[in-house]
């Protein structure tokens, strides 16, 4: 860990130790693990306070762990152009826990809110217009759910030939699971279409 990220865990811990759980670091990034209740006043300081200046609002991504009674973890990414820093902030929620958005304090959260209710069903409370984003009109269930089925629902597209929106089947053909796993610098025991002609 560098020493920029240890005096920033240090610093978070001394100044508002009491509005997360605990500090880690991975991937050479600090995370906090917080509760839902505090995090609107923890992000309010990460964003405020002249040690962090986290004020660039990067991305918030969601994590399915069916297993668990707190299914949901959410993930916020965090960048500090002036420290020169990035960090994570985590809550667990399940899937009928709200956690508090964040629209009041970083408004570029509104778009990502929208894509974790819409892929995981995580709720928002407070946010301005928490509806689906990114899936079709009447799409039932949520598609990055890890239990969600892979076959049994339709998909829409726009036919050219008939001139109006169809309704099909969404069918994962199984040759998409299959992968040729070689390194491209070593070739194939196949030829690929045109090689043939490379041949002669």
């Amino acid at each position: 860990m560098s020493q920029a990220l240890t005096d920033l865990s240090v610093y978070l811990s001394e100044a508002k130790g009491d509005l997360f759980d605990r500090a880690e670091t991975a991937c050479g990034e600090l995370t906090l693990i917080a509760q839902p209740a505090t995090l609107i006043e923890l992000m309010t300081f990460l964003r405020d306070d002249a040690q962090c200046q986290f004020v660039s609002f990067i991305d918030i991504c969601g994590v399915d762990w069916p297993g668990r009674p707190e299914r949901f973890d959410v993930v916020y990414h965090l960048l500090s152009p002036r420290q020169n820093l990035r960090i994570r902030v985590k809550v667990m929620t399940s899937e009928d826990v709200a956690v508090p958005s964040l629209t009041a304090v970083y408004p570029g959260a509104d778009w990502f809110e929208r894509e974790a209710y819409d892929l995981y069903g995580i709720l928002f409370t407070g946010h301005p217009d928490l509806r689906r984003i990114l899936t079709d009109y009447g799409f039932e269930g949520h598609p990055l759910r890890k239990d969600f089925p892979l076959t049994g629902f339709v998909e829409v597209r726009y036919d050219d030939g008939l001139k109006r929106v169809v309704y099909e089947p969404v069918m994962l053909k199984q040759e998409f699971r299959n992968f040729d796993f070689l390194s491209p610098w070593e070739g194939t025991d196949y030829v690929l279409p045109g090689d043939e002609k490379a041949k002669g």
